[in-house]
């Protein structure tokens, strides 16, 4: 698969390439990042032709979107797409936020001195789009997502959707989006709202494929395009040892023993285990584009180098075989390359 290749998102103008990348690394995921290893990150990943970048006010409570900004600025506007996502304020004072924790340790390292509070009203959501413009510094926004509503579905509806769609009305930002970890309440704004892509995390992956039987038909139905995140399922499908985290945090044995299975099938056929996973997705006719999260600019040459990976058709047919994968499932080998 070519990364830099374009795809049209859902019913909209918005034309990403079909591997961008994914911010939250850059703002301290698990571990510090250092200033210059960020921009090393972003500009080895536009030189790789990647042109999509997706990042949040959450992701190291600001330092993601700062850091973007601060290397794209340099970038002609017009050749690249830029998501952020809405529904966290960042706020001094405020109280931490105990979902952004595991045993007592923040999920983000080297944070600036603010905590997310969690807004989904119409005004707060405005607010929100002003101040990543200020932390991006930059004069625009295409994609905007309603990030991780799980607890608040009526207020994003009520207020977060309604913003968003006037922004869209108004021209002011090019596609609305949702963004989260799990399939059930996408499937609701498929139903109750009009919006033109998800950003799926961790739900259509090698190792999960929750969003196979309801989510991902929906969405072909309504012309909704699906940003799959999180395919390495945050490390196991990248290196399924002990300890490896699944959902950001300590895998299941069973999860690592099926992933170790997954990771023997494609070593038959001389295919690494992080280029199944990070095609698979594209397999789908519903899914538009990849998002991965890199933490140095070597990872963005791995990531390519998997992407570009050719796999053949006998190894989707094997995992089937081994039920590692459903039966009927599209194949990447003859989706994804059609683009």
């Amino acid at each position: 698969m070519n990364p830099a290749d374009r795809v049209r998102l859902g019913r909209t103008r918005v034309s990403v390439t079909r591997l961008g990348l994914g911010t939250a690394p850059l703002g301290g995921l698990f571990s510090p990042v250092a200033e210059e290893e960020a921009r090393a990150t972003i500009e080895q990943a536009f030189a790789a032709g990647l042109r999509f970048f997706d990042t949040a006010p959450l992701y190291g409570h600001g330092l993601a979107e700062q850091r973007l900004g601060r290397v794209l600025a340099s970038k002609p506007r017009v050749e690249f797409v830029l998501a952020t996502k809405v529904g966290r304020l960042l706020r001094a004072g405020a109280p931490p936020d105990p979902s952004q924790f595991y045993q007592g340790k923040p999920f983000y390292a080297g944070t600036p001195l603010l905590n997310p509070v969690f807004d989904f009203s119409y005004d707060g959501v405005m607010r929100s789009v002003d101040e990543s413009l200020e932390r991006l510094g930059l004069d625009s926004i295409d994609l905007l997502h309603i990030h991780d509503p799980d607890h608040h579905f009526d207020e994003a509806l009520r207020g977060a959707y309604r913003a968003l769609d006037r922004l869209r009305a108004d021209e002011t930002i090019g596609a609305v989006g949702v963004g989260m970890n799990q399939a059930a309440m996408l499937v609701r704004f498929a139903r109750e709202a009009d919006v033109d892509c998800f950003l799926l995390a961790g739900r259509y992956t090698l190792l999960d494929q929750t969003a196979l039987a309801e989510l991902l038909p929906v969405c072909l139905e309504r012309r909704i395009a699906v940003i799959a995140g999180g395919v390495y399922n945050s490390g196991i499908l990248a290196d399924p040892r002990p300890g490896a985290t699944f959902d950001y945090i300590p895998a299941r044995p069973e999860l690592i023993t099926r992933a170790r299975r997954l990771k023997k099938v494609c070593a038959r056929h001389d295919v690494p285990l992080k280029a199944a996973a990070i095609q698979f997705p594209l397999g789908h006719p519903a899914v538009a584009a990849v998002l991965i999260g890199c933490r140095s600019a070597a990872e963005v040459d791995e990531n390519v180098r998997m992407f570009r990976c050719e796999i053949p058709a006998g190894l989707w047919d094997d995992l089937r075989r081994e039920g590692l994968i459903p039966e009927g499932v599209p194949a990447p080998a003859a989706e994804g390359r059609r683009a």
